[in-house]
C-alpha cells in the first residue's frame, strides 16, 4: 500500500503560498465508502434550490447551475489544504432572506444578494490575509454576539412555520421527520443506542440522509408531494439564463448605495459564520488527538481566504442564497468519526473530505438522484434551518456571560428575527451602552453558567 505520508506525518502536498495542494490519487487515498454517501447526500446541497426559486424567482435548472458551481467551489477546501467539509451558513439563511425580501423582487434583489456576497467574500478573503479574524468577533460584546446568534436560529424556525411557509405544505411529513432527526441527533437515549449496538451507531453516522430517505415515502403516503418520477440521464443546469438575468454579466453591478446597504446583514453573517470556524477547529482537534498518525494543519487565516474567496466568486458567477460557509457541522462529524476508528478505515482526513465532497458533485449530475429527492427539497430545507435552529440557539445562549446578557441578547434576538440585522445591532449597542456604561465590551461576568467559574474564580 503506497504511503501517502510526509516524514513531519503531514499527507503530501504541493506547496503553494499559504495553501497546501493535494489532489486524488497523487497526495491522498481516495476513500469510496465517503465517495459513495455523498452520492446520495448531495440531496440535501439540492435543498438550495427552492430558496433561489423562492427569493428570486429563478427557474429550477438556473438554480442548478448555482448548486453545480458552488459545488465545485466545495472542492476548493481540501485541494487547497483546509480538511473539513464545506457547507452553507445555515444560520444565516433567514437573514439573508429577510434582507433580500426588502428590494423589489427582479434586478434589484438580485442586486442585493451579489453585494452582500461579495461584500462577505472580501471581508473574509481581508481578514484571512492579515490574521484579523479572531480580533474582530472579539471586539463584538458577548451580549451582542449572543443575540446575533440566537435571532439567527429563532428565525430559522420562524422561516418554517409562518404564514405560508414550508411546514403548511408538508404538516405530517415535516413532523415526523424532525421528530425522528431529533431523536437521531440530540437524544441521550440514542447516543446509548449507538454504544451498544453496530447498526445503531451506523445509522448514526449517516447524519440526515435516512430522514431524507424517509421522507421520500412519507410525503406521498400524506398527499403532501407526489411519488418522485425517475429521470434518466445527466442534469441540464442552465447556465445561460444564470448568467444573462441574475449575474453582474447579465445586470452590471450593484451601486454603491447597496454594499453599504448590505453592511449590517454581512456583519451579522459573519459572527455566525466565525462560530462555525471554532466549530471546525475543535472538531479537528479530537480528531488530530485520535490518530496521531497524520498531522493535522488547519489554519483558520487559510480557512478565512478560501471560504472567502469562494463567496466572492460566486457572488460574480452565480449570487447564491445559502451562502459559502466553512463547515457542513453534521457532515464532517460523520468523516471525522471514521477517522479516528484509524488508518485502516480512512489512511488521511483529506482523503474522507476530499471524497466526499468529489462524490456529491457526482450526484449532482445524476438525473435519477436529482430526480428522486425533487418532490421534498422543501422538506430538506426545513430539516436543515430547524436542526440548524435548535443548534444556534444553544449555543448563542452560551455566549452569554451574564442574566444582564442575556437579557440584553434575548431583544436583540427578537429584533434579529424580526426586523433584520440593521436595527438588531443598534438595539444590542444601545442596550450595552445603557447597561454597561464603560464596561460597553467587557460587560460582565455573574457566574449564571458554569463555564465561566473557572474564569471568574481567580478574580475573586
Amino acid at each position: 500500500m503506497r504511503d501517502y505520508r510526509r516524514p513531519d506525518g503531514e499527507t503530501l502536498y504541493w506547496p503553494l503560498g499559504p495553501f497546501k495542494l493535494r489532489l486524488p490519487f497523487i497526495h491522498y487515498r481516495f476513500e469510496w465508502p465517503d465517495y459513495l454517501q455523498g452520492l446520495l447526500m448531495c440531496a440535501v446541497d439540492l435543498a438550495a434550490i427552492p430558496l433561489m426559486t423562492e427569493l428570486l424567482g429563478m427557474p429550477f435548472e438556473a438554480a442548478l447551475a448555482v448548486v453545480l458551481l458552488n459545488g465545485i467551489l466545495y472542492l476548493t477546501h481540501h485541494l487547497l489544504g483546509d480538511p473539513v467539509v464545506p457547507g452553507w451558513i445555515t444560520p444565516a439563511i433567514p437573514l439573508l432572506m429577510a434582507y433580500c425580501g426588502g428590494f423589489p423582487e427582479g434586478p434589484e434583489r438580485v442586486h442585493a444578494l451579489i453585494a452582500f456576497q461579495l461584500l462577505l467574500g472580501g471581508f473574509c478573503i481581508f481578514l484571512g490575509l492579515t490574521g484579523l479574524s479572531r480580533k474582530v468577533v472579539n471586539v463584538v460584546p458577548p451580549a451582542i454576539k449572543a443575540g446575533i446568534i440566537m435571532g439567527a436560529g429563532i428565525a430559522a424556525v420562524i422561516t418554517v412555520f409562518k404564514v405560508g411557509g414550508r411546514f403548511e405544505s408538508f404538516p405530517w411529513t415535516i413532523s415526523i421527520a424532525i421528530g425522528i432527526a431529533f431523536y437521531l441527533i440530540f437524544s441521550r437515549h440514542f447516543n446509548v443506542l449507538k454504544k451498544r449496538n453496530a447498526f445503531w451507531a451506523t445509522l448514526g453516522k449517516l447524519g440526515i440522509f435516512p430522514i431524507i430517505a424517509l421522507a421520500i415515502v412519507v410525503a406521498p403516503i400524506f398527499g403532501e408531494a407526489p411519488w418522485p418520477t425517475i429521470e434518466w440521464g445527466f442534469t441540464k443546469p442552465d447556465f445561460a439564463t444564470l448568467w444573462n438575468e441574475y449575474t453582474v454579466f447579465g445586470l452590471g453591478l450593484p451601486s454603491a448605495g447597496m454594499f453599504l446597504q448590505a453592511i449590517p446583514t454581512m456583519l451579522a453573517a459573519y459572527i455566525v459564520l466565525f462560530g462555525d470556524v471554532l466549530q471546525g477547529k475543535a472538531l479537528l482537534t479530537e480528531a488530530d488527538e485520535a490518530r496521531k498518525d497524520e498531522k493535522i494543519d488547519y489554519d483558520p487565516n487559510r480557512a478565512h481566504m478560501i471560504f472567502g474567496g469562494r463567496n466572492a466568486t460566486m457572488s460574480i458567477i452565480g449570487p447564491d442564497v445559502a451562502m459559502c460557509g466553512p463547515l457542513w457541522a453534521a457532515m464532517h462529524v460523520v468523516i471525522t468519526e471514521r477517522f479516528k476508528e484509524g488508518r485502516k478505515a480512512m489512511d488521511s482526513i483529506f482523503g474522507g473530505a476530499g471524497s466526499f465532497r468529489w462524490g456529491t458533485n457526482t450526484g449532482l449530475l445524476l438525473m435519477p438522484i436529482v430526480s428522486l429527492v425533487e418532490p421534498i427539497l422543501g422538506v430538506a430545507l426545513a430539516l436543515t434551518l430547524l436542526i440548524q435552529g435548535y443548534v444556534s440557539v444553544r449555543i448563542g445562549i452560551l455566549e452569554a456571560r451574564s442574566q444582564r446578557d442575556l437579557g440584553i441578547a434575548g431583544v436583540t434576538a427578537a429584533v434579529l428575527a424580526t426586523q433584520g440585522a440593521t436595527w438588531a445591532f443598534a438595539v444590542g449597542v444601545a442596550l450595552c451602552v445603557l447597561i454597561y456604561g464603560r464596561q460597553f465590551f467587557t460587560g460582565e461576568n455573574d457566574q449564571t453558567f458554569t463555564k465561566d467559574l473557572e474564569q471568574k474564580a481567580p478574580e475573586e
